[in-house]
């Protein structure tokens, strides 16, 4: 069962800017829908593997105080196999195809991802990095790359599509297939020009295991920013609706209780647990 579409929560920390021609977009994640009582059914699962209990009994009296006290005992053993058993499907906006890459190497989940395939980038929206929107003349220069991708992107996509088009009518195609085949054909191969920065729009499931896996490794200061970005707006979401499965759930050095990247390390633990501990 899952969680009535209504009551779904929303984070956004950024305002779109469309101003002065510059069509940067913002990261917004929506969680769409969860496991219905998720702390219930881990509860229930860490109920079979430490009693006697049937399926029949195992739901029984568990109440939102039982299940904190099965899910704490989960955590301090270590036993993370009963949190699989629910799931969670955020719904995604404002990110680069550059953070595509990265969140699909998480390969215990579910993705839909807006295609650049079947759905031409009219003028795509773009992410620009904080360390480049800070310098001026580093932002022109990135800017300029953007307006000359999109053009670069239409002067492809409509050579393409003439071409094609010509050809498939040449070969008897009906002018309305021809006409759908050749966009689709010259948009497929004009994306190969578009950047890193283009913003796409994303739907993931990951069980809760998995997000336990996700946040350690990009909830860490070095992480890349912008998935960092990501996974503290996902986290924030799901400590709403199940707190005490993902109490302790945040970068390794907040789960551990100290960082274990050894020389790697950012050398600021203590900040970052505490900013985990209260992370709302």
């Amino acid at each position: 069962m899952w969680c009535n579409p209504g009551t779904c929560h929303n984070s956004s920390n950024t305002i779109v800017d469309r101003g002065a021609g510059r069509l940067r977009t913002a990261l917004r994640v929506r969680l769409l829908q969860h496991t219905y009582r998720p702390e219930e059914l881990v509860a229930a699962a860490a109920r079979l593997c430490y009693s006697s209990s049937g399926i029949d009994e195992i739901m029984e009296g568990l109440g939102a105080e039982n299940a904190a006290g099965f899910i704490t005992m989960l955590t301090e053993v270590g036993h993370e196999s009963p949190v699989e058993h629910v799931s969670f499907t955020f719904g995604i906006e404002g990110v680069s195809r550059s953070l595509l890459a990265q969140i699909t190497r998480h390969r215990i989940a579910s993705y839909s991802v807006k295609s650049q395939r079947w759905v031409r980038e009219g003028q795509f929206e773009y992410i620009i990095p904080p360390e480049i929107d800070a310098i001026p003349e580093a932002r022109e220069i990135f800017l300029e790359a953007m307006r000359e991708d999109q053009k670069r992107y239409d002067a492809l996509a409509d050579l393409l599509y003439t071409r094609h088009l010509e050809v498939l009518k040449e070969k008897g195609k009906p002018e309305s297939e021809a006409r759908r085949e050749a966009r689709t054909r010259a948009i497929e191969d004009a994306r190969y020009v578009l950047p890193n920065a283009c913003e796409t729009k994303m739907v993931v499931t990951m069980n809760a295991r998995s997000l336990y896996n996700f946040f350690r490794l990009r909830c860490c200061n070095r992480a890349q920013w912008e998935i960092r970005q990501l996974a503290d707006e996902m986290l924030k979401l799901v400590r709403q609706v199940a707190p005490n499965l993902f109490k302790k759930a945040g970068p390794s050095c907040y789960v551990l209780g100290k960082c274990p990247e050894g020389k790697m390390t950012c050398g600021k633990s203590k900040e970052v647990q505490e900013k985990y501990r209260e992370l709302q």
